[in-house]
């Protein structure tokens, strides 16, 4: 038996010295000291052996044991420091080269020219006011002069949730959501911009996008009231020589109604292929406050009348880049977005 220790032991001390990681050092503690390793079965073996044999055979074995251990933990500390110096070396760090640097954001294109149709607008005495885009019919439609059955529904394909329930199709239901709210005040001057939806989805249209809704409603406010709101709009947007001009229309929430255009911002409105040789550019709708739209909101549209106008802001940022193609401001391409 102290024979076969010795034998152990040398083997033991052989295996730990050729340990090369953690990996073989731990597959020689399982070799001898493991449930069946070799120095364990001669452990178990110390019970057979004759009485007068057993006293020393179990010291000597308890010896090996000892040595066994101290010499995996020795190999064990040398290997991890060893693998804690090569992962070192491979993290170093020359804090003499010259910094990485750090790509700037940018806020995305459609945000600025939300911001900066806000901030036109802000300094004209306007307010920003919100709604929500799950909205009920009665808002989205109804309470804006579009019953059940109107044709003009057709003009916006709107994804319904339930009979009653939608994601807006504009912008226009905060009007009367906060003509509700404030009625009777007066005066009322407030910007909705937010996100609606449509069924729609090519170059020039997508399923979400973005409106500004503007609305005023005093005693004594006129068309030319909206008209020169409109103008500051454009000049401050588009630059000091823009001009503006005002197409008669149809939108069943305002009566008068009118298309708004703008002299072409690439040709300066001598005719090109953008604004298809006309020189100018329609940028938006407006109009009179209906007088119905006023009264289903709680207000008397014998002592009052407002102007009202909506614009999408993905439309302003096109004609502001002279971008051709509406799906560039939703494809996240760094390249594109880079630009601004």
């Amino acid at each position: 038996m102290l024979r076969e220790l010795e034998e152990i032991w040398r083997r033991a001390q052989a295996a730990i010295a050729a340990a090369r990681n953690l990996e073989e050092i731990e597959a020689a503690r399982v070799r001898f000291l493991g449930r069946k390793g070799e120095l364990t079965q001669a452990l178990r073996r110390v019970a057979s052996l004759p009485a007068a044999e057993r006293p020393l055979a179990g010291q000597r074995a308890n010896e090996v044991k000892e040595k066994v251990e101290r010499a995996l933990a020795e190999r064990t500390g040398v290997l991890r420091g060893e693998a804690l110096t090569r992962r070192l070396e491979a993290e170093a760090v020359d804090v003499t080269l010259p910094g990485r640097p750090v790509m700037l954001g940018y806020r995305h294109p459609l945000s600025q020219v939300r911001e900066e149709i806000e901030n036109i607008f802000l300094g004209l005495g306007f307010s920003i006011a919100e709604g929500p885009e799950v909205e009920l019919d009665y808002y989205n439609f109804e309470a804006l002069n579009l019953p059940k059955g109107h044709p003009a529904r057709d003009m916006q394909d709107t994804f319904f949730i339930s009979e009653e329930i939608l994601l807006r199709t504009h912008t226009s239901p905060v009007q009367v959501r906060t003509l509700e709210r404030l009625a009777p005040q007066l005066p009322v001057k407030v910007i909705a911009p937010g996100k609606v939806y449509r069924r729609d989805d090519d170059a020039t249209h997508s399923p979400m996008f973005h409106q500004v809704e503007g609305l005023a409603v005093d005693t004594n406010i006129r068309f030319s009231d909206l008209k020169g709101v409109l103008l500051v709009f454009a000049r401050e947007m588009f630059g000091p020589k823009t001009k503006l001009r005002l197409r008669p229309s149809y939108f069943p929430f305002t009566e008068p109604s009118a298309e708004v255009d703008i002299s072409c911002v690439i040709c300066g409105g001598e005719g090109c292929r953008i604004c298809k040789q006309t020189g100018w550019l329609e940028i938006l709708g407006a109009g009179m406050v209906h007088p119905r739209v006023l009264a289903v909101s709680g207000y008397d549209p014998e002592k009052c009348r407002g102007f009202a106008f909506g614009m999408g802001i993905e439309r302003i940022a096109l004609l502001k880049y002279g971008v051709n193609d509406l799906r560039l401001f939703f494809d996240n391409d760094l390249r594109f977005l880079s630009q601004f």
